[in-house]
């Protein structure tokens, strides 16, 4: 669905270089940004202030010097840094995985064939270069091949001690450098008592890979480590563990290359830039007999961009992932800081040089791979527990699981939070081997058993043949479950029996009872020292509920009253709405608009499945622990020593308690971040100072909990800091200083009140939330008549606590995170309009592309509310500010579609008046220009304009253009067949929307009044996607989401089911449809390749299309389609339409369109993917005539 007007235009290249002229006003957009535009409130001293947000000419000049001195330093194996709106961090995959293991532990050469061809079979689950030649990476991980690695070393006068009394593993070093650094890597191994026994160069055929694979190709090289006389295996394992560590943190300098590919007493990988069938012909060691191992881990990759490198193809030391690791950034922030709080009996004082634990520069699944080998060699976990403890199952919900399994899971949350996504992990240290899915298991894993005794494990069927008499067990991993071989013992362990083994091998149950703490345990303990909530509330009656002066202070309008809170208060849900979002972004608001609305949430859309919050519930999760982290490496009591809570949201009360909370022990700072008025600015970037150093002296000190809290603004001549940048700053300032793990953070605040503003408060490292302010409005609202009378307090803490907390699960699904742990401190986010500088204070690690507003600009926004209050000079402040945000106001806030706008364009269009018409632009512009970042673009006006002979006549210009994608029941039959009829006149293309199209509408048509949509739409539904359908378009379009409400499903009402629209649908008249998020079917970028390819089977000549939302990363993701053969790609802008959507997701997801069309253009070009003919194609919340961009 759509809004009324809209505006696709799209332009299309033959080839680079003519893209790169063409389009190099879009391409440049972002670079060029003016950041004039970006202001706070509309004052002139404000817009001075945002004036000095500009770069000089020299800092430009310098800027691009950099950038280019960064690009020339660039080596030919090392992937391109990060340029223009490109990152390399928003970099996806998707992959195929399976492996091979005679479970006996047998070894043979079969074994490995029998890898290459399942391996060879998935080929379909890689991709390739723009070359067409250069697969984005495949390799093997196999027991150590002792026979053949004797023989090479005879030939080298070297004896090779007997399997198991040394490790090996290749590495990737460069011709120039390789001697330098092989020697650096002996003495390193003998400073560790170990003993480098010799260096190989592993025999390759250069012939076997494509250009682009050859262009980074490395210097293979192989090293053999002694183990030391009297060692243990395990003593042995952990030094070689700490010898590749160490190398890989000390030996990397620029301009080398140095990669450890594995370094192992049991295992050895082979890998590289290869696709599947490559990778066997590329390394010869693979076609020698003499290989003979017991186990294969195979592993196709797909990137979606064509940057992958030698380096990030799996299978890495301990696994091979299929998949995608959503909460990252949280994941490995967390890790870090973890680092303040680790100790280890193994390693001692030697431990802090394993630090990091991740590596940088490294994928989501080197990062696992990362944490998942440190867990297992530094803590004695199996490594069986340790992938149950990182990737558990939805324990939460499950009344069915077994009590010590859930007590198990229990502790396991309190030791780390999940690393949560859509995931398929195939693991193996040499002893076992095994995999697991993610708790909603949204990769596919099937097995067999066969009489000889070999199991063989891979993301889909009909990758090994076998006899089905041969086979003993057929099966399919389940949600959350673990398949597991046990070489050393010679059996296959089901998930049942594992489990439960490792429940029982502590006791977690007797933990979690002892040392675990409730609020109602605190609650119970302080019920003798509880003050009365009135006390809390001193304000008189005149200034209670809706003429509370703090309201204003803290950016409250009537709008967040009567739209927002008071349907959460009431319905417990929060309030829908329609038609998409056309007010201007934050850092083009008059308004001084509070922090959070710089946030955009993200989403998942094509590498990674959204979820369904509502019919997945099972999976979901809002229970999270607080308070300090105990030691990882020692499991202990000590872990479950934390609160639990079931939700974010704390009570006024159980915020009070916590404050003066001494139970157990525990003890509570509270860090004001209110500052007294008169000191400005300065005192406003002092207090967020003086917040750090208080929260690091609490942490060092011993407490517990800090509660950042606003209380006293508004009393005394105090102004208080924004809550989330006190938080931001905070809580990086801890991580970074190793305390954060030490303590917990509870935000009490009047500022935030909404989902998202709750939401981005989670996300940047805050435990609990304490909205006061939105509590007491609703006690006084009740008190007044507005609220039942008979609601009590609790009822309103619960009933807003409910609608919190299904918000969050809705923005946690779109990106496809199921618990609130793994949600909290993930940062899963783009900032619009901030300043660099500010994001490296508060939010360290957010993108924020375009730059934008200081730290002094919002602190002079805060003082100025303030001064809006309590000002002598003030208008009537009784009386609440609604500036309009959601609907227009005069005098307010800025909206596209404005009266004055569509009025003129009415008369216009009903009585052809050239006069409305002009209006109807003026107007229109002059809104862009207030609302969006393409209105703050100007024309260039010193070059020679060129001929009008030399432009396309408008009947040409027009055959470029399409409707939105607006299926009939959005709007009516009547209006659907009207713009059909009209772009088919005019030579243009409409579009059917995800509802269908009716046959008789394209079979046996009148030319001059043709209702046939020249594009049809395939969406999650299927709703009418019937042969006939596919194979009467022009353009099939392939919906991933929608820019309203990206990463979220529809839903049409059975009341709104007519005959009509059931007959098109294939439904019931009466019965509800629902559109789910596309995951159900499209779980990642290779399903969506075999989708393309299915419906180019439907309808050859028709061109693929595919949909996606702006946002950051859209590029990375878009040049991911194209190498799956999509033809034309959409690009779709946050202001979109829609029927019905939360607020939360209208306002606050998905990015502008501008900024989505020049990172997708920048990305095609530096991926030299614009080469194929790609076409993208922007949809906007405006006029035909605005953007069109010629061909």
């Amino acid at each position: 669905m759509a809004p009324t007007i809209t505006d696709n235009c799209e332009f299309e290249c033959a080839t680079v270089e003519a893209t790169t002229t063409s389009t190099s006003t879009i391409g440049d957009f972002v670079d060029n940004f003016d950041n004039s535009a970006i202001g706070g409130s509309g004052s002139s001293d404000n817009i001075e202030q945002s004036n000095e947000l500009h770069l000089s000419e020299e800092q430009q000049d310098q800027d691009v010097q950099d950038e280019q001195q960064q690009q020339q330093q660039q080596m030919p194996w090392e992937a391109p840094g990060k340029q223009g709106l490109y990152d390399p961090q928003n970099e996806h995959e998707a992959c195929g995985v399976g492996f091979i293991v005679a479970i006996d532990g047998k070894r043979s050469h079969k074994i490995l064939r029998d890898a290459q061809t399942l391996s060879e079979r998935m080929n379909h689950r890689g991709a390739c270069a723009c070359d067409n030649d250069t697969g984005d990476g495949a390799g093997v991980l196999a027991s150590i091949p002792h026979g053949l690695y004797f023989k090479a070393l005879a030939k080298q006068g070297v004896t090779l001690p007997e399997l198991g009394d040394y490790a090996t593993g290749i590495f990737y070093l460069d011709e120039a450098q390789h001697s330098a650094a092989e020697k650096e890597f002996d003495d390193l191994a003998k400073s560790l008592g170990l003993e480098v026994i010799a260096w190989r160069t592993v025999p390759a055929n250069q012939s076997a890979i494509g250009v682009v694979a050859r262009k980074s190709e490395p210097l293979s090289r192989q090293v053999f480590v002694r183990r030391p006389a009297g060692s243990d295996e395990k003593a042995f394992e952990r030094q070689v563990f700490v010898l590749r560590k160490r190398a890989s943190h000390e030996l990397i300098k620029p301009g080398r290359r140095f990669y450890i590919c594995s370094l192992s007493d049991r295992t050895v990988v082979y890998k590289g830039l290869f696709t599947s069938d490559q990778l066997w012909n590329y390394y010869t060691d693979l076609k020698d007999p003499e290989f003979e191992t017991y186990l294969a881990l195979v592993h196709t990759r797909f990137s979606t961009n064509t940057f992958p490198s030698w380096e990030r193809a799996h299978p890495l030391r301990v696994l091979a992932h299929n998949g995608e690791i959503n909460t990252l950034r949280g994941n490995v922030n967390l890790m870090k800081a973890r680092e303040g709080v680790m100790q280890s009996d193994l390693f001692g004082d030697q431990l802090k040089k394993l630090y990091p634990v991740v590596e940088p520069n490294l994928s989501d699944s080197g990062s696992f791979d990362c944490v998942l080998e440190f867990l297992t060699m530094a803590s004695e976990r199996s490594l069986p527990e340790s992938v149950m403890t990182m990737v558990p199952e939805a324990w939460q919900n499950d009344k069915t699981m077994p009590q010590e399994k859930r007590d198990f899971y229990h502790w396991a949350a309190c030791v780390m939070e999940p690393w949560d996504g859509p995931a398929l992990i195939s693991f193996t240290d040499g002893r076992y081997i095994g995999a697991v899915l993610d708790r909603n298991g949204l990769r596919p894993s099937r097995f067999y058993v066969t009489k000889e005794n070999v199991l063989v494990m891979a993301s889909e069927v009909g990758v090994y043949d076998v006899d089905p008499s041969q086979v003993t067990l057929k099966s399919r991993l389940k949600p959350g479950r673990m398949l597991l071989v046990d070489t050393k013992e010679q059996k296959l362990i089901q998930d049942i029996e594992l489990k439960s083994k490792i429940a029982k091998s502590r006791p977690h149950s007797e933990w979690l009872q002892q040392k675990m703490i409730t609020l109602d345990e605190i609650r119970n303990a302080n019920v003798l020292n509880t003050p009365p909530v009135d006390e809390l509330a001193k304000l008189p009656a005149s200034q209670r509920g809706i003429f509370d002066p703090r309201l204003s202070l803290f950016g409250y309008t009537t709008e967040t009253v009567n739209m927002l809170l008071i349907p959460m208060f009431k319905n417990k849900k929060e309030a829908l709405g329609s038609m998409g979002n056309d007010a201007p972004l934050a850092c083009l608001s008059n308004f001084q608009p509070v922090p959070y609305e710089y946030f955009k949430q993200l989403f998942a859309q094509v590498t990674n499945p959204p979820i369904d919050p509502f019919r997945e519930k099972v999976v979901m999760s809002m229970q999270c622990p607080l308070g300090p982290e105990a030691n990882l490496l020692q499991p202990s009591a000590q872990q479950v020593h934390r609160i639990w809570l079931t939700n974010p949201i704390l009570s006024i009360p159980d915020t009070q308690l916590l404050k003066r909370n001494t139970h157990r022990g525990w003890r509570t700072k509270v860090l004001d971040i209110t500052f007294q008025f008169n000191e400005g600015v300065q005192g406003y970037l002092d207090a967020i100072d003086r917040v750090c150093r208080e929260g690091y002296a609490a942490a060092q000190a011993g407490f517990q909990l800090l509660v950042i809290s606003d209380r006293g603004a508004g009393t005394g001549g105090k102004v208080a800091v924004s809550a989330l940048l006190a938080l931001g700053a905070l809580h990086h300032h801890l991580i970074e200083t190793l305390q954060r793990m030490k303590v917990g953070i509870v935000v009490e605040t009047a500022e935030a009140r909404e989902v998202h503003h709750i939401c981005v408060l989670l996300g940047y490292g805050a435990d609990a939330i304490c909205p006061y302010l939105a509590f007491e409005l609703a006690q006084a609202l009740r008190d007044d008549g507005v609220i039942g009378p008979e609601v009590n307090d609790k009822q309103i803490y619960a009933a807003y606590a409910q609608a919190i907390d299904t918000g969050i699960a809705k923005v946690m699904a779109k990106m496809g995170i199921s618990t609130l742990q793994s949600y909290k401190s993930a940062q899963i986010f783009e900032a619009v309009g901030l300043g660099n500088d500010l994001v490296a204070k508060c939010f360290r690690g957010t993108q924020s592309r375009i730059g934008g507003v200081t730290l002094e600009i919002l602190a002079k926004e805060g003082l100025e509310r303030y001064q809006l209050t309590y000002g002598k000079a003030a208008p009537d402040t009784r009386i609440l500010r609604n500036p309009g945000q959601y609907h227009w106001r005069h005098g307010g806030e800025a909206h596209i579609n404005e009266p004055s706008s569509i009025g003129s364009l009415q008369e216009a269009a009903v009585n052809k008046n050239l006069d409305a018409f002009e209006a109807f632009k003026k107007t229109t512009l002059d809104s862009v220009k207030k609302c969006a970042l393409r209105g703050q673009l100007e024309f260039v006006t010193d070059r020679q304009s060129i001929d009008i002979s030399e432009v396309e006549p408008a009947s040409e210009i027009v055959k470029r253009f399409a409707t939105g994608a607006m299926s009939f029941g959005s709007i009516s039959l009547e209006a659907h067949q009207t713009l059909s009829i009209t772009m088919n006149r005019i030579g243009g293309k409409s579009n059917t929307g995800e509802g269908g199209e009716d046959s008789d509408r394209y079979l046996n048509q009148d030319p001059n009044n043709s209702r046939r949509s020249a594009i049809k739409q395939v969406a999650s539904g299927r709703f009418g996607v019937t042969a006939s359908y596919l194979a009467n378009a022009d353009d099939l379009q392939i919906k991933m989401a929608q820019g309203a409400k990206p990463g979220e499903g529809g839903e049409l009402p059975g009341y709104k089911v007519t005959k009509d629209i059931a007959k098109t649908r294939k439904s019931v008249p009466g019965v509800g449809l629902i559109s789910p998020p596309p995951h159900h079917d499209i779980y990642s970028i290779e399903d969506l390749a075999e989708l393309i390819y299915d419906l180019k089977c439907s309808n050859p000549n028709a061109r693929i299309s595919v949909k996606l939302v702006s946002e950051v990363g859209v590029g990375v993701v878009a040049s991911g389609v194209a190498k799956g053969k999509a033809e034309h790609i959409v690009i779709s802008g946050h202001d979109g339409g829609t029927g019905a959507s939360s607020w939360t997701g209208i306002k606050n997801a998905g990015l502008p369109w501008e900024l989505g069309v020049a990172e997708t253009h920048q990305v095609l070009v530096l991926n030299n993917l614009r080469s194929r003919g790609l076409v993208i194609q922007m949809t906007a919340l405006e006029n035909l005539f605005r953007t069109c961009i010629p061909k």
